[in-house]
């Protein structure tokens, strides 16, 4: 794992996007398509933003795979991560080939055939986010390092929850769903790259837990320590707990 750091969030952005672009070119060129991770929430805003402006990218020979979704959530709720997906990037660049989750389904019927899509070959890169309890996906502490599934049903912890009334999702914390379908931490680990795209002093406590503390299912995001293709980006407010000797190598 490599932390690259940068004075603001919109450097970090727009670098964290340039390597992920570099990689969905590389994928197309080399297997005639890239199958990616794509990740949501307020965190990803910008990352997405350039992203999607970037040159030479044959979408149409993109697949890209959902992370996490809610259970009872409609598809056209303002927090659906569907409707997130759909307007910051599936519909902007004419993604053709994708996997979203319907949480309005039976999740027994749903993760068995996202599972059969996302098994049929290596995912090349993952674009992640982690949350302010340090959660992976949805997979909130303690995390599930050793489930072998791709998705699983999870229920979600108070802080996760608050996070996402925080961020403006929801008008109150009764509104916030308390299950989801999420992508489990080993697919994740799976994914040959990830990008990590971790802005804002709101997650600086969760940045110093994941990656200067132990590696732990307390906080989920650690195990990316164990990855050997992860870039994490982070900008100086994130940072800004982690000690100097920590991010010295991977500072960019």
């Amino acid at each position: 794992m490599r932390i690259a750091v940068f004075p603001d969030k919109h450097s970090l952005a727009k670098a964290a996007a340039e390597q992920a672009a570099a990689s969905i070119r590389t994928a197309i060129s080399r297997h005639g398509v890239a199958r990616i991770i794509a990740a949501t929430g307020a965190s990803q805003f910008e990352f997405l933003e350039i992203l999607t402006k970037a040159s030479d990218i044959d979408w149409r020979s993109v697949e890209m795979f959902h992370l996490d979704e809610y259970l009872d959530l409609p598809a056209n709720h303002p927090a659906s991560f569907r409707k997130y997906l759909r307007e910051r990037l599936i519909d902007k660049v004419g993604i053709s080939r994708y996997h979203l989750l319907d949480g309005d389904r039976d999740p027994q019927q749903v993760i068995p055939a996202v599972t059969s899509e996302i098994r049929k070959a290596p995912i090349n890169v993952a674009f992640v986010g982690i949350g302010e309890n340090g959660h992976l996906a949805f997979n909130d502490p303690p995390a599930d390092f050793e489930s072998d599934d791709a998705y699983i049903v999870v229920e979600l912890d108070e802080a996760c929850r608050r996070q996402q009334l925080g961020e403006g999702w929801f008008q109150d914390l009764s509104e916030v769903p308390k299950r989801a379908i999420s992508m489990t931490v080993r697919q994740i680990l799976k994914a040959e790259e990830i990008v990590c795209v971790v802005p804002d002093a709101r997650k600086a406590e969760a940045v110093a837990k994941c990656f200067a503390g132990e590696i732990s299912p307390a906080a989920p995001a650690s195990i990316l320590r164990r990855h050997p293709n992860t870039t994490v980006y982070l900008d100086k407010d994130s940072s800004a707990l982690l000690k100097p000797e920590t991010i010295a190598v991977g500072e960019v």
